[in-house]
């Protein structure tokens, strides 16, 4: 090749870097927009299994079916849709909740809401490295998981700790088997609780993973069950940012002990900018043609990262990983029930 064409030709992919970002990202585009389709398939609906869990199947289906024969053309755009979609379709998250609403479950709700997400925590982080012998990514994902919104928290912090894909497919696998089960389990504990409907709703909004499973949680009992149930839940939501921000700040602490350099805290913008879109929300009042859409467009960019997350996860790492993040999500899933159960006797 000429020195002249070679000049050319670096030029040409210097000038073009949405042409390099294309392929990759219209498949990972084409996933999500295929998990939102299948997430409203009555069958699918009635489980409650949303279009994140669809989406990342999906990826892991086309990565481990086709896994060396995929282009490498692919890879710059799936990892755009693992890294800049996913932050802001984090962003956008903050449309789903307002500070009017994180007010109306008073200082109880909030108390219950802040020691579940730290306790679970610790324990996933204790128990995970101490007794199952788990490494800090794969126990604190399961943690955060379990403690905060599912899958959607697991993509965050997967933004700050940088972890393996697999590592990340199985906390997000975990989180959903679990809550998949309190759609079942919590309506049949309901009578035996000794619960009026608005303490389930907090319990429910507490401790189940995702959105999607509160609603159809307290949706079982009635309609302001799931109101408040969704309240309490988008409350715990509220707090990833604040564990966004501890995980940076250790992130850099750790970086600093092992260079012996002084690292900056890695701030999660992203994180700030969720907690501005929220503030905007809780001042203007959307319409629901303009809200709805942007809902929409949320769900999708998530589901579309969750696509390009499994396309890099394979099933030889998944099985590498062994079953001990399983094992780590089942104890934090019994003290999610029990010891949530307690604090809304204790509290409430």
């Amino acid at each position: 090749m000429s020195a002249n064409t070679l000049a050319a030709s670096t030029a040409s992919s210097a000038g073009s870097p949405i042409r390099r970002l294309l392929p990759g990202l219209a498949l990972a585009l084409a996933l999500g927009i295929a998990g939102l389709l299948l997430a409203g398939w009555a069958p699918l609906q009635r489980a409650q299994i949303s279009a994140l869990t669809i989406a990342i199947v999906l990826g892991m289906t086309v990565g481990n079916s086709f896994g060396a024969q995929l282009p490498a053309v692919l890879s710059p755009g799936v990892l755009f849709a693992q890294q800049k979609l996913l932050r802001l379709g984090v962003i956008l998250y903050g449309l789903r909740i307002s500070f009017g609403q994180i007010a109306a479950i008073g200082p109880a709700g909030l108390a219950i809401d802040a020691i579940v997400v730290v306790g679970t925590l610790a324990l996933a982080s204790t128990l995970g490295r101490r007794l199952f012998g788990l490494d800090r990514d794969s126990a604190l994902l399961t943690g955060v998981g379990s403690a905060i919104c599912g899958a959607a928290a697991v993509l965050a912090l997967e933004r700050v700790l940088k972890p393996d894909p697999a590592k990340v497919a199985i906390a997000v696998a975990t989180v959903v088997l679990f809550g998949t089960l309190d759609i079942f389990l919590y309506p049949a504990l309901y009578p035996y609780l000794h619960m009026d409907a608005a303490h389930f709703g907090l319990y429910t909004g507490a401790t189940v993973h995702e959105v999607a499973q509160v609603i159809a949680v307290g949706s079982a009992v009635d309609p302001a069950t799931a109101d408040s149930a969704v309240v309490v839940k988008l409350t715990r939501v509220m707090l990833l940012v604040p564990v966004l921000f501890f995980f940076g700040w250790r992130q850099a602490k750790l970086a600093h002990t092992a260079g012996g350099e002084k690292s900056k805290v890695p701030l999660p913008w992203f994180a700030l900018a969720f907690v501005a879109v929220s503030a905007i929300n809780s001042v203007v009042a959307f319409p629901p043609g303009i809200k709805n859409p942007l809902l929409t467009l949320d769900t999708l960019l998530l589901a579309a990262a969750m696509a390009a997350l499994g396309l890099e996860t394979r099933v030889a790492k998944l099985r590498a990983l062994g079953p001990k993040p399983l094992l780590l999500a089942v104890v934090l899933w019994m003290g999610l029930i029990a010891g949530g159960a307690l604090l809304v006797r204790f509290f409430a």
